[in-house]
């Protein structure tokens, strides 16, 4: 197969037309190889367009990469800073983290299933990205001991828009996540200003897997 085609068709015909048009994401999709983070027996599928199972030793854990042009997306939404500190939710197959960490300072990245954690931290120690710490378990319920970001994202979706992760917000601050139920789901922005407000907006309409231990939607009862 030829990566570099799949790879120039998948950022031309999938990315781009998807309103990702900053350059610096655009050439970052074909710095880091997505190939090297997909599963062996899954790497002719790693640039289409879809949600990829994540296998470890062959068995399948539950857990799901998201699309190309999501993750682009998301990335380009946040519009890092150089200096910036992240904290990602959901850290999958490390390809995210693997992105983020060329745009920012530092990563830090919660998975709660530990096996796909390991198969993440040996993917970027791989692939020789660095300034990225994997760390297992619920990123909802370590997130305030975590200390403060400058931007938070997730990967993947809560049925609610977490409040434990805007806490964890610095003042200027922005949380990019897919809030909502299927099949009513849209990528939310959050930004905090100096004073700690958070004001927020949907960006577009999607679907997407809920993360382990994603906060509820409070049910009415009569």
């Amino acid at each position: 197969m030829d990566f570099e085609l799949a790879r120039f068709n998948m950022i031309e015909q999938q990315i781009r037309p998807w309103n990702v048009l900053n350059q610096r994401v655009l050439d970052l999709l074909g710095v880091i190889k997505r190939e090297q983070f997909v599963c062996p027996s899954l790497q002719k599928l790693a640039f289409t367009d879809c949600d990829l199972p994540i296998r470890v030793q062959g068995k399948d854990t539950g857990v799901h990469m998201l699309s190309p042009k999501m993750e682009a997306r998301l990335l380009q939404e946040l519009e890092l800073d150089p200096q910036a500190k992240v904290l990602e939710i959901g850290t999958g197959t490390g390809y995210m983290a693997a992105l983020l960490a060329q745009l920012c300072a530092h990563v830090t990245t919660v998975e709660a299933n530990p096996a796909v954690a390991e198969l993440a931290r040996q993917n970027l120690k791989t692939n020789g990205i660095t300034r990225v710490k994997v760390i297992e378990g619920c990123g909802f319920e370590q997130a305030k001991a975590l200390g403060q970001f400058d931007a938070i994202v997730m990967s993947g979706a809560s049925p609610v828009l977490p409040t434990v992760l805007l806490d964890a917000l610095k003042p200027g601050g922005r949380f990019i996540g897919i809030v909502g139920e299927a099949p009513v789901m849209q990528v939310v922005q959050a930004d905090k200003n100096a004073q700690g407000q958070i004001s927020q907006k949907p960006l577009f309409e999607t679907q997407a897997e809920v993360l382990q231990n994603a906060p509820k939607a409070v049910a009415f009862t009569f």
